[in-house]
């Protein structure tokens, strides 16, 4: 079987695995916002569970990378799957006690599986020649379209079916968590070969960020990640709070999601014809029109149009950015390179989230004041991101490495 073949093969594990099991991503986004805000005892902790989450991704990334260097990957994706059922399940405890404590220590389990989740991507690239790199990166990430699609309606028929609202989706997260693992019993990535006596051991930590492409690839990554967090976890309450009901709310959320996921079909494709480089940019350029669009009012095709162009941007800047991160690591650097890459992207949307719902409920006396400061503050970091992609073009090619 050519190396190809298997990449192709394990593709499809993978894909699978985003439809199935990153349901559950979407879903909790959509409702863990809303549900915090009936508990929480202030309304600016709202999207402290999303947050907490985040962090508890952000704590997993790097022991989680360390695991799959060791044990294989197939170890690391079901120990994720197991955090998310028990996340799930101590959510569901919270909801149905009313207690925002036992809530938000659930979405900090959670957050191992969305760790977990972020390694697919580069799961996809273990068995793929270079050629095919980009395209199996695009490959896994465009299994989240179906992910857009189950995710929000699953929220759609569950939501309210218990007498505790919600409790009937963190039920259902429970279910994907425990069926969608058994499809990496199909998942054949050979375990890394510890180390011999006197091989390389690649770069370290401080070296690997000082490689200009390294350093560029995880900043605008960690900046497209967190601006799509900041904004999308503040959709759900200001479609609400500008009078629209949860549905409409889900909706916004899956074609935020679709927007994400679809473009992955030819992602691949223009980035091995245009390069990386290009393609973040251009992703760049669409999250700050999503931002010009969100702030220009709070009608309901502003909410759609923002949120589709939030989800553009990220597909393009965000797999841009891990396309350029994976073709500067050496075969010995992998799980380092990984693990620290995960550890900044999530320590930035731990941020972002963080901000979100102090931004959205404690920033002004309206759901709109709080919206237009939510888009407002996306400004400074696509400075940032843009600024640091045109330092690494003005560098001589032969000083990047």
């Amino acid at each position: 079987m050519s190396s190809d073949a298997l990449a192709r093969r394990n593709v499809v594990v993978l894909v699978a695995a985003q439809a199935v099991l990153g349901a559950q991503l979407p879903m909790i986004f959509t409702i863990a916002g809303l549900a915090g805000s009936s508990l929480a005892p202030n309304k600016c902790w709202a999207t402290l569970p999303i947050t907490l989450m985040v962090i508890g991704s952000m704590l997993t990334a790097t022991p989680l990378s360390m695991l799959m260097q060791r044990f294989g990957r197939r170890a690391g994706f079901f120990f994720g799957a197991a955090g998310g059922a028990i996340g799930a399940a101590t959510g569901a405890y919270g909801l149905s006690t009313g207690s925002f404590l036992i809530f938000c220590i659930g979405a900090l389990f959670s957050g191992v599986y969305m760790s977990a989740n972020g390694f697919y991507r580069f799961a996809a690239v273990d068995t793929a020649s270079e050629s095919f790199r980009p395209k199996a990166i695009s490959w896994v990430m465009a299994g989240g379209l179906l992910s857009a699609i189950v995710g929000p309606q699953l929220v759609k028929v569950t939501a309210d079916e218990l007498a505790v609202p919600f409790l009937g989706s963190y039920l259902a997260v429970i279910l994907l968590n425990l069926f969608g693992a058994l499809l990496f019993l199909a998942l054949d990535i050979p375990r890394p070969q510890p180390p011999a006596a006197g091989s390389p051991a690649g770069r370290s930590r401080v070296a690997l960020i000082r490689n200009p492409i390294v350093l560029v690839a995880m900043i605008c990554a960690t900046v497209s990640y967190a601006l799509m967090n900041l904004v999308m976890t503040s959709s759900p309450l200001a479609v609400v709070g500008g009078g629209f009901d949860k549905g409409k709310a889900a909706d916004v959320v899956t074609a935020h999601v679709l927007a994400m996921y679809a473009p992955s079909f030819f992602t691949g494709h223009l980035i091995a014809r245009f390069g990386a480089e290009r393609i973040i940019a251009v992703g760049l350029t669409i999250l700050a029109a999503a931002g010009a669009v969100a702030m220009a009012g709070v009608q309901l095709e502003n909410f759609f149009i923002a949120l589709i162009l939030l989800g553009l941007g990220w597909n393009f800047a965000f797999i841009g950015a891990t396309t350029m991160l994976t073709s500067a690591q050496r075969p010995e650097e992998r799980g380092r390179l990984q693990g620290l890459n995960d550890l900044v992207v999530f320590g930035g949307v731990t941020l972002a989230s963080f901000s979100s719902g102090g931004l959205m409920n404690c920033s002004g006396g309206s759901v709109q004041a709080g919206w237009q400061m939510v888009n407002l503050a996306m400004l400074p970091f696509l400075i940032l991101a843009g600024g640091a992609l045109i330092w690494l073009w003005l560098r001589p090619q032969d000083s990047r490495a």
